[in-house]
């Protein structure tokens, strides 16, 4: 297994695991279409953020996109982990961890100083998951308004 960025020729790939996300999430449902005009977005604008996967040979096995922003209340750039996924096959190994720790070193690197991400809540396995890897909940709450 190997973890890198993700690249053009792995977008089919993406978006096969991020059909299976968000079959799993109450909020969101597959367009295929959609995901991968996304995950083209963020492809092509690395500062606004990156694509990591995870890698067993030429498959991809699981992925995490890492949207950067900035905080006024960190005062500097933080990070939105979104669209962690591993394939159900793989699950259970270590691999979700490997996963989302090679993006939390990679922000430490690029000197952000907080990320966040969302789950279900209603999601216990996920809850779980990033609880044993430090995360906590917050007092907010999050709210959508949709614009189109």
């Amino acid at each position: 297994m190997n973890i890198d960025f993700g690249a053009a020729s792995d977008l089919p790939q993406m978006a096969v695991l991020l059909e299976e996300l968000f079959t799993l999430e109450s909020d969101f449902h597959p367009d295929r279409d959609k995901q991968l005009q996304g995950l083209t977005l963020i492809l092509e604008n690395p500062a606004c953020g990156q694509l990591f996967v995870l890698r067993d040979g030429a498959q991809i096995v699981g992925m995490a996109n890492a949207l950067i922003t900035v905080s006024t209340a960190e005062g500097g750039r933080v990070l939105l982990l979104e669209d962690v996924i591993v394939r159900s096959e793989y699950r259970g190994r270590g691999f979700g961890r490997q996963l989302v720790n090679h993006v939390l070193d990679w922000a430490r690197e690029q000197k952000m100083t907080r990320v966040t991400l969302l789950a279900d809540c209603d999601n216990r396995a996920a809850l779980n998951f990033y609880g044993k890897l430090g995360f906590e909940p917050s007092h907010m709450t999050v709210l959508r308004k949709t614009l189109v």
